[in-house]
């Protein structure tokens, strides 16, 4: 049967992170030992203090619906972090919880976006960018970065992409797949230019928490009202917070957007977990210790990590400055061949760790950027070792 589905939805592509993870799963099932660096979560349990909430907010009954745009508690927690951490002054009124920071970004672009608008970000970006920009009717625009310029786009890049129907760029710091970080000056001048040029700025600040080497972030609406009023603030309890699986994210912004973001979401999804949004707050008012621990866990991980590739013949990498994830550079292996199989795209290279080495890692192409694959920290010291080790002895045969 011949059915006549969506073209947009046959438009949309699975994501190839997502993809790996899970071909890597099934090679373990099986009872291959993979070693799998495909992981954009953090391997640390939910802090205990977390947990205990969530229990507490089941056992009291607080497992049915809330406000569609989430708990007063919650938004008025997240005002708080923002003006503890950020410099920034938001009501609850300016505040949405959604199912994960990338629901978020889904609603963000839903209530700005018209149909042919166009959204610039960076390559290599995070997979599901271009995709959601195409789901909300909007034409993503890509801006080449370098990694000698730490995979950031200036205002210059930008002008080179700005037409009469650029409606919003994305910019992701600390970002993932790259860890690169914009500084205070470059934040400035990226915020000028917004403002100037009447741009909105959907500023992904998940991983906020994640900077290493007195390192500081930054969030873009911190500057002055006019790109506050312009920002849409991405942030989230999955990566700082070892929360995954729990699925809040939420947004900060002005309250027009904010008032359009929720009518969407109640009647997309209605509320995010209860259960989920109670633990929340403790994760934010409670005790941080436990993102101390991860983070200095993270550092030590990443430094070896990247000592180690840099090591290994025909792959070099930079040091990234926050997540935990590496992009490792492959060129000297194009046209190679490792084990009979030639080395044309990253693809190939991902493929061949996978299958001759048990290595899972995500090729470049997914975040637009063939020249290379990227390998998460966010697994064990004893994983990586393993890991590195097998990847040595592959490429250095």
């Amino acid at each position: 049967m011949k059915f006549n589905l969506s073209k947009k939805g046959l438009e949309i592509a699975p994501s190839v992170t997502l993809e790996i993870t899970a071909k890597a799963k099934a090679m373990k099932d099986s009872g291959i030992d993979v070693v799998s660096f495909g992981a954009g979560e953090p391997d640390f349990n939910t802090p205990e203090n977390i947990q205990s909430e969530g229990i507490r907010a089941i056992k009291e009954g607080l497992t049915r619906y809330t406000p569609a745009s989430g708990i007063i508690e919650l938004k008025k927690a997240i005002c708080e972090k923002l003006i503890k951490d950020n410099g920034l002054e938001y009501k609850p009124s300016n505040i949405i919880i959604s199912s994960g920071a990338k629901h978020s970004i889904h609603n963000a672009l839903l209530a700005i976006l018209n149909p042919g608008d166009e959204v610039i970000f960076g390559v290599p970006y995070w997979v599901s960018y271009p995709d959601l920009v195409k789901l909300a009717d909007g034409v993503p625009v890509y801006v080449e970065t370098k990694e000698e310029n730490d995979f950031k786009f200036s205002v210059e890049d930008l002008n080179k992409v700005l037409t009469p129907k650029t409606k919003a760029i994305i910019l992701n710091s600390p970002s993932n797949p790259t860890g690169a970080i914009y500084l205070e000056e470059e934040l400035k001048s990226i915020a000028d230019w917004a403002v100037k040029n009447n741009i909105f700025v959907i500023s992904d600040e998940i991983y906020e928490k994640l900077v290493y080497d007195e390192e500081k972030h930054i969030s873009m609406a911190s500057f002055n009202e006019e790109i506050k009023n312009l920002t849409i603030l991405i942030n989230g309890m999955s990566k700082a917070y070892a929360m995954t699986g729990w699925r809040i994210g939420y947004a900060a912004a002005h309250e027009d957007i904010i008032k359009i973001m929720s009518n969407i979401q109640s009647h997309a999804t209605s509320n995010p977990c209860s259960i989920s949004q109670y633990a929340s707050v403790e994760g934010l008012l409670g005790d941080q210790n436990s993102v101390e621990e991860m983070k200095k866990h993270f550092k030590e991980r990443r430094d070896y990590m990247a000592d180690t590739i840099n090591s290994i013949r025909g792959l070099s990498c930079s040091k990234p400055k926050g997540a935990f994830y590496i992009m490792v550079n492959f060129t000297q292996l194009l046209g190679k061949s490792i084990r009979g199989k030639v080395i044309n795209s990253s693809l190939d290279f991902a493929s061949v760790l996978l299958e001759e080495g048990n290595v899972a890692v995500v090729p470049g192409i997914a975040f637009g950027d063939d020249k290379y694959i990227r390998l998460s920290y966010a697994t064990s010291m004893e994983n990586i070792n393993r890991g590195l080790d097998r990847i040595k002895q592959l490429v250095e045969e």
